[in-house]
């Protein structure tokens, strides 16, 4: 097995202790420059100072700084001047702008410009301090997350897989040690938890890289339509084949097919599923004639497979055919290193599809969200970080900006909204109605699953839904 990566975890929420960090200061006044370092340097970081443009360049170009407090107005080139220049030959090093009141409205352009923040005299010190540690840690992290991905890229081929805790390390190992055979795997994991994004993983790592990987969700199949959809169909086998249709196990030939929430899939299905893995060969549906193929087998599940198969829903020589290696994804919450990393990940992505600057968590809303225990995994973190940019007003995000399942809001708010007026019976109503809701959306809309967390019939559940006017929405990837 390959060695496992090392990389020195960044503060959680990235927030810095005190005594973290060297910090260049350019300002032309004398006691802005002195009350700063004196304030700094109690706090235990390290201080250089410059007071012109062209001085603080040459440290810039000698030196490697965490930080840069950069005067708005100086004399001859101003720090508005030497911002962009400043962010074309140090784009990562984060830049907090100084200015005197009544300059506030060019904190705009410079933020347009790419200054992280501002500090406005006369400024909080706790407030300066705490902006100055967060801008900090967040740059520290977006190293460690680039040299993670360059570590990784050098190794495997890891798209979009973020994390640096011993569990993740160990399982991309594994991950990259099986890939190269060819043996089915089979994928364990809650929903959420990023199960598609191991089995691509293992199939751009495998020989076959270069050829087809199809994945299917069987649980988002009606199971009339599974068995065509597998394995194809002559035209006329059924009323509505007006044309032959090749199954994705054709379409996936030479290549690799992943068979996502596979516990889903009729027994009936199972059977043909079975004998196309073991002869590989199989035969469309109103078909006289084998089609005989080449392709790998990936299978995901958030069902214990075992237990299905005690109770008569899961074929046990399908199960232990599929099982021939098993891969276990940690939910998120015994993860906790990887929180901040996947946040910072999220909150980049998405505020670059919005056309935002970066935002980034503020301390309240970051321990939040490492305090949350995400049963709905990454799905819901990347969620909760989309909902954060879209509605964050600044360059931070905050509680009132999460979701209310983080701050703890989740139905009080219904009894809210009901109250005084409204009657038990209504309140109770509302309440059941967000608790379903957000069980599905946790659940990925996935009724049975919903059904089976709250212990009810699937009919009952759906009677539920029907009775509380709740709106389905439609089913993404793992």
């Amino acid at each position: 097995m390959p060695e496992a990566l090392t990389v020195n975890p960044p503060d959680a929420g990235f927030m810095l202790p005190a005594g973290s960090g060297r910090i260049l200061i350019i300002d032309d006044e004398a006691a802005i420059r002195d009350s700063l370092e004196t304030l700094l340097t109690l706090e235990g970081f390290t201080v250089t100072m410059a007071e012109e443009g062209n001085s603080g360049l040459d440290l810039l170009a000698r030196e490697e700084f965490d930080l840069l407090l950069l005067d708005l107005s100086l004399p001859g080139e101003s720090g508005m001047d030497l911002l962009p220049r400043i962010k074309a030959s140090h784009p990562q090093l984060p830049v907090i702008m100084i200015t005197a009141y009544g300059a506030v409205a060019n904190v705009v352009e410079a933020i347009r410009l790419g200054a992280e923040n501002f500090v406005q005299k006369p400024w909080d010190n706790e407030k300066l301090l705490a902006d100055i540690r967060s801008a900090i840690g967040k740059r520290r992290a977006e190293q460690e997350v680039l040299q993670l991905r360059r570590t990784l890229k050098q190794r495997y081929q890891f798209t979009n897989i973020v994390g640096k805790s011993d569990v993740m390390l160990k399982l991309l190992d594994l991950v990259a040690q099986v890939a190269a055979s060819r043996s089915t795997v089979l994928i364990y994991g809650e929903s959420g938890t990023g199960k598609e994004l191991i089995a691509k993983a293992i199939h751009a790592n495998s020989p076959r890289k270069d050829k087809p990987f199809v994945p299917v969700n069987v649980g988002a199949v009606p199971a009339d339509l599974l068995e065509s959809t597998l394995f194809g169909h002559m035209k006329g086998a059924f009323t509505s084949a007006v044309a032959t249709k090749k199954g994705l196990f054709e379409v996936a030939h030479e290549g690799t097919l992943f068979l996502d929430e596979i516990g889903t899939m009729p027994l009936e299905t199972q059977a043909k599923v079975l004998r196309a893995l073991q002869e590989r060969k199989f035969m469309q549906l109103g078909g006289t004639q084998e089609i005989s193929v080449d392709v790998r087998i990936l299978a995901a599940t958030n069902v214990d497979l075992q237990q299905a198969v005690r109770e008569g829903r899961f074929r046990e020589d399908l199960f232990y055919r599929l099982n021939v290696i098993s891969v276990e994804l940690p939910p998120l919450r015994n993860r906790r290193e990887d929180i901040p990393l996947l946040a910072q990940h999220f909150l980049k992505r998405f505020s670059e599809e919005n056309g935002l600057p970066e935002r980034t968590l503020s301390p309240d809303a970051m321990r939040l969200v490492m305090d949350h225990s995400w049963p709905g995994n990454i799905r819901e973190l990347e969620n909760a970080m989309e909902r954060g940019v879209v509605l964050s007003t600044g360059s931070q995000i905050t509680p009132d900006q999460l979701p209310p399942q983080l701050t703890g809001n989740t139905y009080s708010a219904a009894l809210m909204e009901h109250a005084p007026s409204a009657s038990l019976a209504d309140i109770m109503e509302e309440i059941e109605r967000r608790i379903i809701g957000d069980r599905l959306e946790r659940c990925n809309w996935n009724q049975t699953e919903a059904a089976a967390f709250f212990k009810i019939p699937l009919s009952t559940l759906n009677q539920k839904i029907k009775r509380l006017n709740i709106e389905l929405k439609k089913r993404g990837k793992e």
